[in-house]
């Protein structure tokens, strides 16, 4: 996959980025290309190795309908969590390496909802914080929408799907 100046890309676990130069560095004495990433998040800039965006998972943004789908992830129904927490934070960590959007919103969504059934932990917190900034950061670029105005949708979305899932469980407990 290749990048121009001026394209927004999606760094895995940074979130929205925009390539602001294509510049070649002589690293351990051998020429390479690399893209000068600027994070949005962090004011940061990363610098990805032309040769090397694949493996990095370094992408484009999501498309107008793939944020429909994240939208319709984070209204669908929870997944019981796994009860060991070691097993559930490495399979979530998983998800989030991916870079996908869509596996973060899973994230997202489980963990919203595990924090509703017991506290979680401090990696757990910290990994559901780092998932809603990605999935709104995202969200808001795509829709080029507010940040505030992304993050309140997106918390509905989730407190909806929460309220439902309650009520089934109640109704099926009756």
């Amino acid at each position: 996959m290749s990048f121009k100046v001026g394209d927004k890309v999606i760094y895995p676990n940074q979130g929205v980025g925009v390539i602001e130069d294509v510049a070649e560095r002589i690293i351990g004495g051998q020429a390479a290309e690399f893209y000068m990433v600027r994070l949005a998040a962090s004011e940061s800039t990363v610098m990805v190795p032309v040769s090397n965006v694949d493996n990095v998972g370094m992408r484009t943004l999501s498309s107008k309908s793939q944020v429909e789908r994240l939208f319709a992830i984070l209204g669908s129904d929870f997944a019981e969590p796994d009860p060991d927490w070691k097993t559930r934070y490495k399979l979530n960590l998983e998800k989030m390496n991916t870079g996908e959007i869509c596996e973060v919103a899973v994230v997202l969504r489980n963990l919203y909802y595990l924090s509703f059934r017991k506290s979680l932990s401090f990696r757990e917190k910290r990994m559901f914080d780092r998932a809603r900034q990605l999935v709104v950061s995202e969200i808001a670029t795509v829709k080029q929408a507010e940040f505030a105005e992304t993050e309140l949708e997106v918390d509905q979305m989730l407190e909806e799907t929460y309220k439902r899932t309650v009520e089934a469980l109640v109704a099926s407990d009756s």
